[in-house]
Parts: structure tokens; C-alpha cells; sequence
């Protein structure tokens, strides 16, 4: 199949591009290359994808310029669209709110006009767990009411949601957005803990340790991830809903956690992370940052019903692989 993938040299893109290809689809991808962190380490990505030769095409342009999205959907011809990119971090966007309503508002939007003019099989689209904002009912259900957004990033995704079942009814887009649930692994974001506290750790330096270490996070293993996204992509809205289904009844659209609904503490996390360091962090215990939230625990029976499949890898094994790779791409 024809993929088109937007944020090919981001965390999440480059992997679900890299397994599409190991399986023998086509991807295009397109991508910016943003400032937003590291670009060599984009670059780095992007050429472990090149080497799948004309199997993989990126076309760097901004999802912001509507008529470049048109013309490389146009020439992509896509059986599928994923949606990935897009200006991620709940605190960055606290400083700088303006990149959230162009990347993510502005961004989606021509991403939707360009599924109403050049209808794909089938668009997935990423949202998040922050859209669940100041809910404390565990776990999120994507049945509950998710009204209190405690960021502008949140804000974005959530209307990015229902801008995309809005699309979804008026033109008969079969659309899933699905909430990712803080995903890590190799290759991830430069900005995220992990990364960060890795560094931190083998620089001899101290760690920043939010909520003085009182949160948990239902942590999401990439592989896992690109599995559920997989199998999602054949999990077409339509037809009889399943139990605990979001299958809207006025449009084939479909709202779905990705997450393994089993959440572990930071302070494990960080336990895991010294252990495949070998040696301890010195951490610096401060209050939670403002936009953060206390815990995160997502239902995963939806995704499980729809694809019999759930994230399962705890952080003792997706941890390591994590600091694995540093080591070797970073040459540590």
C-alpha cells in the first residue's frame, strides 16, 4: 500500500515509517525539520529511512503551506494517511503558544482539506492524553467527557479532534484519531525525561525530578505504538460499533487510546534508568510544573477490542533499549 506520513523525521514517525517499509509498503513522508530540537538528530533519522531507496520519498515542506500539502498529496497518491506532526510539548507551549495554533491548528486544517479533495482509504490522526486535561477519574475512558484542557497544546489537539470528525461527516472521511500515552524508546525526543535525565546521568549531572517524584505515567513503548497504529490503519471505522466504541453515528469516525493501561510511578522509571546505567542520579525535587498533571492511565480495552492487541512492554525492557541506543548513537 501507498502510506503518506506527515513528521517522518520526528520520534513517532520515523519508526512507524521504518516498519511500514520493513513490511513493503511505499511511504512518502512529509516533514519540515523543524528547529524545535536537535535537527542532525532528524537528519540522522531520515537517512535510516533514505536507505530503503525508492521505497521511502520526504518531501520537506511545512504543513502551514496548504498548496505544497495539496501538491505532494497529489503526487503521493495515498491508500493511507497518518497524521503525526506537529508541534508537541506541554510545557514549551506555555512560552511560545503561537507555534501551537500554526503547526497544530493550521497544519491539520490543510491536512483535512486536502483529505476532502484527494480522499484516502483511510486517515489516522495523532491526538494525546493531555486532551483528558484535569480529569482524575483513572482510567480514561475515551468515553469521558475531556472539556478542561490545562494547556494551549492540549487545547489544539482536542479541537484538531473535532475539527477532523467535522471533515469526517461533512465529506465521508473514514477518520481515527487516536490519544498517545507518554511513548519513549530509541531514537526519541531530545526534550522528553528520558532523553534528558540519560544525558544528565552520564554527564554527572543532576536530574530535575517534577511533582518532587509523586507522578506515574502509563509509559508506551514505541514498538508498541507502531503495532497499534498498524493495526489500526485496517480497523476502518464503519459498520457495528464494539463495546465501549466511539464510533460516531453521524460519521466513520473513531477516538482511540493507545495506551497499556498499566501506569508506573516516575520514581521506578528512574529506578530502571539507573539500573541500566549502572550508577545512581543525584535529583533535585521540585513542585509539578504548571500544565502538568499527577497521573495518566489509559483504558486500553477499545484498542484491544478493535485490534486484539494492547501495548504490553514494561519500562524494565523498554528502558534499556532506550539507554542501548544512546550508547551506541551516541557513541558513549
Amino acid at each position: 500500500m501507498k502510506f503518506l506520513i506527515t513528521g517522518t523525521a520526528g520520534f513517532i514517525g520515523f519508526h512507524l515509517s521504518r516498519r511500514l517499509l520493513a513490511d513493503g509498503h511505499q511511504v512518502v513522508g512529509i516533514d519540515n525539520f523543524s528547529n524545535y530540537y536537535d535537527v542532525t538528530l532528524k537528519e540522522a533519522r531520515n537517512a535510516v529511512l533514505e536507505k530503503h531507496g525508492n521505497g521511502f520519498k520526504v518531501v520537506r515542506i511545512s504543513l502551514e503551506d496548504g498548496d505544497a500539502v495539496n501538491s505532494a498529496w497529489q503526487d503521493a497518491e495515498p491508500d493511507v494517511v497518518v497524521h503525526l506532526a506537529a508541534q508537541a510539548g506541554v510545557r514549551y507551549s506555555i512560552d511560545h503558544p503561537e507555534a501551537y495554533v500554526s503547526s497544530n491548528l493550521v497544519g491539520t486544517f490543510n491536512v483535512l482539506e486536502a483529505a476532502r479533495r484527494f480522499k484516502p482509504s483511510h486517515l489516522l490522526a495523532a491526538s494525546t492524553s493531555s486532551a483528558y486535561g484535569a480529569n482524575t477519574k483513572m482510567p480514561f475512558r475515551e468515553t469521558d467527557q475531556a472539556v478542561h484542557p490545562l494547556t494551549l497544546y492540549a487545547a489544539t489537539k482536542s479541537a484538531t479532534e473535532l475539527m477532523g470528525h467535522s471533515y469526517s461527516h461533512l465529506f465521508g472521511i473514514p477518520t481515527t484519531f487516536f490519544r498517545f500515552f507518554t511513548v519513549y524508546g530509541p531514537w526519541g525526543r531530545p526534550d522528553m525525561a528520558l532523553f534528558k535525565f540519560t544525558k544528565a546521568i552520564l554527564a554527572n549531572q543532576p536530574i530535575e525530578v517534577f511533582g518532587h517524584g509523586n507522578m506515574s505515567r502509563d509509559f508506551t513503548f514505541v514498538d508498541d505504538l507502531v503495532e497499534s497504529i498498524v493495526r489500526l490503519a485496517r480497523a476502518i471505522p464503519g459498520g457495528a460499533p464494539v463495546a465501549g466504541d466511539t464510533l460516531s453515528p453521524v460519521a466513520a469516525y473513531r477516538l482511540v487510546n493507545i495506551g497499556g493501561g498499566a501506569p508506573s510511578s516516575l520514581m521506578d522509571y528512574i529506578g530502571e534508568l539507573e539500573r541500566a546505567l549502572g550508577r545512581q542520579a543525584e535529583k533535585t525535587f521540585l513542585p509539578m510544573q504548571d500544565g502538568d498533571v499527577a497521573a495518566t492511565y489509559a483504558s486500553a480495552n477499545l484498542l484491544e477490542a478493535l485490534t486484539a492487541y494492547k501495548p504490553s512492554t514494561p519500562i524494565s525492557v523498554g528502558v534499556p533499549a532506550f539507554v542501548a541506543w544512546y550508547r551506541e548513537h551516541y557513541g558513549v
